[in-house]
């Protein structure tokens, strides 16, 4: 069995602009530049820690730079300022894209365990052909809660924990169910009671709140800005509204144990448009045995 990788302090994405910054240079090729000050554009960028499968990427370009990352545009403020996610299967070698010349990085890979999980309800194991639209019409809304591109920076205050309890579950994990093989979780679950508190890491907008999917059951949709979302799913209770401004701290909903579980817990789940990313590289440490 694989052990899971879990990123040291050094190795978590961090906000604060005391950072060590790690400075890469991709320079336009010079007879680019002669004559034609439209090429005259710098083309380096600056990126906080290294580039780690599941995780959130913060830099830094010229103003009005345009960089593109796994075939998607990455946002760039006007003080230069972006973010872009690296999915659980980002290959070793990333291409990034400024100002239409590529550059390629190392990315460092993680090892997944390996979840076998039973006593799942064998409706959500194989679910029945009659809830197939259902389950279709739920990732439909899903995705599309997480397409926006919300020009607002409220990541940058930095993440708290959504809740208190162990860690139950990790990130990119291969998860069976009954002995048969599902999708690998891309969640960081935390168990607690039915009821308890959830609160937000960071302060966003409500783009989904719905009180009953199929797999999920309550699920709740936020947007941070640039592209960057928090999902919580399984949820018993939620007490925000689509469309609602929310602060860091505040009650968004309670765990519940809706969907496909097998006890009450919170699974939340973070995403840089269709890049799925590792919530615990965001959250600052606490003192907890982790999940085996």
């Amino acid at each position: 069995m694989m052990e899971t990788f879990i990123p040291t302090k050094k190795q978590r994405t961090t906000y604060s602009i005391k950072t060590a910054l790690i400075t890469i240079k991709a320079v336009f090729l010079l007879y680019m530049c002669i004559g034609n000050p439209a090429f005259a554009a710098s083309n380096d960028i600056t990126l906080q820690s290294e580039l780690v499968q599941g995780g959130l990427i913060f830099g830094q370009a010229e103003p009005g730079a345009t960089i593109r990352v796994l075939g998607k545009s990455v946002y760039v403020d006007a003080q230069g300022n972006f973010i872009f996610g690296l999915g659980r299967d980002v290959k070793s070698t990333l291409d990034i894209v400024v100002n239409g010349e590529s550059k390629s990085y190392p990315v460092k890979q993680r090892q997944y365990k390996l979840q076998k999980i039973e006593g799942v309800d064998q409706k959500y194991v194989k679910p029945p052909a009659s809830v197939q639209e259902r389950i279709k019409n739920d990732a439909a809304l899903v995705w599309q809660a997480r397409q926006g591109l919300l020009k607002k920076n409220y990541f940058a205050e930095g993440f708290i924990w959504p809740a208190e309890g162990p860690v139950t579950g990790v990130y990119g994990s291969q998860r069976i169910f009954n002995g048969v093989p599902k999708r690998p979780h891309y969640g960081l679950d935390i168990a607690g009671p039915i009821g308890a508190k959830v609160v937000a890491p960071v302060s966003g907008v409500v783009t989904l709140s719905h009180n009953d999917m199929y797999y999920s059951g309550g699920t709740l949709v936020i947007d941070h800005g640039y592209g960057l979302t928090s999902t919580f799913i399984h949820l018993s209770r939620i007490h925000v509204t689509k469309g609602e401004e929310i602060k860091q701290g505040q009650l968004i909903a309670e765990i519940g144990a809706t969907g496909r579980v097998t006890g009450p817990h919170l699974d939340w789940r973070m995403n840089w448009f269709d890049q799925r990313l590792d919530p615990y590289l965001v959250l600052p440490e606490r003192n907890e045995a982790k999940a085996e």
